[in-house]
């Protein structure tokens, strides 16, 4: 009687505590980023018709949105394709008309940083930017502006350089590479996504 009841409190307190699920889900992002290293080689944003949901360009090309999509499909189940072209076609005059659409486009909206920055606000996903790298956690995700006015993605990584700065995995030209280029851009985003 004893044993069973210790046992059922272990459980207990590991279901209910959010940072121990949060820091696994973290992790398994970061792995599944990681895992497009050395297999997306390439950087390609054109147009593409894509199945729904689940839609996805071949893996050997994409852009930095593809690396967040990819690592959030296959870790979380979390399909962004499907979830923003949701919340587009409930709420889209409160997303960014910077491509004169009329409508959701399944096809390319999750593939566009301010429709993904957009998404993540309305979900409650959004923290302070800040320049102290102890507020990035492994599996965060950071938008920035390269110069002069290209909008990027970024996956906080576990791994940290000397001084603690957290690396991060993105696609900024040449395929998925994982770099410690946290505060090189301008940073205008930062976010922590919860399971729903």
């Amino acid at each position: 009687m004893f044993i069973r009841a210790t046992i059922f409190s272990c459980v207990l307190v590991i279901s209910l505590n959010p940072a121990v699920a949060d820091e696994a889900d973290a992790d398994k992002v970061v792995r599944a980023a990681r895992m497009q290293i050395g297999v997306t080689l390439s950087y390609d944003g054109g147009y593409q018709s894509l199945d729904y949901p689940n839609g996805d360009v071949p893996i050997e090309v994409g852009v930095c949105t593809d690396v967040v999509i990819r690592a959030l499909r296959s870790s979380w189940v979390l399909d962004l394709q499907k979830q923003v072209h949701q919340d587009m076609k409930a709420n889209f005059s409160s997303y960014p008309k910077n491509w004169g659409l009329k409508r959701p486009d399944k096809n390319i909206d999750h593939r566009r940083v301010p429709n993904l920055k957009t998404y993540f606000k309305r979900m409650g996903y959004q923290l302070a930017v800040t320049k102290d790298p102890g507020d990035y956690q492994a599996g965060d995700l950071v938008t920035c502006t390269v110069p002069p006015h290209l909008p990027h993605i970024m996956i906080v990584s576990d791994k940290k350089s000397e001084d603690g700065t957290p690396w991060v995995i993105h696609n900024i030209g040449a395929g998925t590479q994982e770099e410690n280029r946290l505060f090189e851009f301008k940073i205008t985003g930062h976010y922590r996504l919860k399971r729903k």
